[in-house]
């Protein structure tokens, strides 16, 4: 299904506004439960400081935003364009009694509304590969981040050995899209994530992709066999 950058978005905005309610429930079928290990090596990788300012991309229902405000004890903004994603996650900022840590921004992460060097890190989790340009959202996010800050991208990927490789993409591109179907009604919407990711840079051209923005020290790490990968990627010091 070719689109064009603007329909690109457009569909995207539509599928993730519908599927919001089971967004959470979702990502455990999606990743066969592993989404949370997952953020959690993650977390190790970056080494948090106290104190540290964060914002979230694509953030969804919030999961990682407060994983971060938990982790520095300091502001951690997050920003998704689907309002009712938003709205879930700022129930769950409120329950946590966070709301004085956390902040939900409805926006778009092609044209970050925050100024220059402003964030120790800018994270974006199983987001990057639903962009309509993600060369200009890395763009944007190294913009943001400060002067030896890091930009770090958990993502979907695509394993490389086999048999492991052809199971799963049985499962991505036949059984996934029908388990949508099955557990939350929406087929179509499911049947979006193997076409998102087929079209997705591999664990090394995206880290190529990284350093082609000028970000520096850029490290990938595949994750269960591959079908998940960490990038973290640090701004220089001097700021370029």
């Amino acid at each position: 299904m070719a689109m064009d950058a603007e329909s690109k978005q457009q569909h995207v905005h539509a599928v993730f506004e519908s599927i919001a309610p089971k967004y959470d429930f979702m990502n455990d079928v999606l990743s066969f439960r592993r989404h949370k290990a997952w953020r959690r090596f993650t977390m190790r990788k970056m080494e948090v400081q106290p104190g540290q300012k964060s914002l979230d991309l694509c953030c969804g229902t919030c999961d990682w935003t407060i994983a971060l405000a938990k982790a520095s004890g300091g502001e951690a903004v997050g920003l998704d364009f689907s309002r009712n994603m938003l709205n879930i996650g700022q129930a769950k900022v409120d329950k946590l009694g966070l709301g004085g840590q956390i902040k939900l921004v409805q926006g778009n992460a092609m044209e970050l509304p925050f100024a220059d060097n402003s964030f120790d890190y800018v994270t974006i989790g199983f987001g990057l590969r639903n962009v309509p340009d993600l060369m200009q959202v890395l763009r944007e996010m190294k913009r943001v981040v400060k002067p030896g800050g890091k930009v770090v991208c958990l993502e979907l990927s695509k394993p490389s050995w086999q048999p492991f490789k052809g199971l799963y993409y049985f499962y991505f591109e036949k059984l996934l899209p029908l388990l949508g179907k099955w557990l939350v009604k929406r087929y179509e919407q499911y049947r979006w994530l193997p076409e998102s990711l087929a079209a997705f840079p591999d664990l090394q051209d995206l880290a190529e992709r990284f350093r082609q923005v000028g970000l520096r020290n850029v490290r990938a790490y595949p994750l269960t066999g591959g079908i998940a990968a960490l990038h973290i990627g640090t701004k220089g010091n001097d700021g370029a």
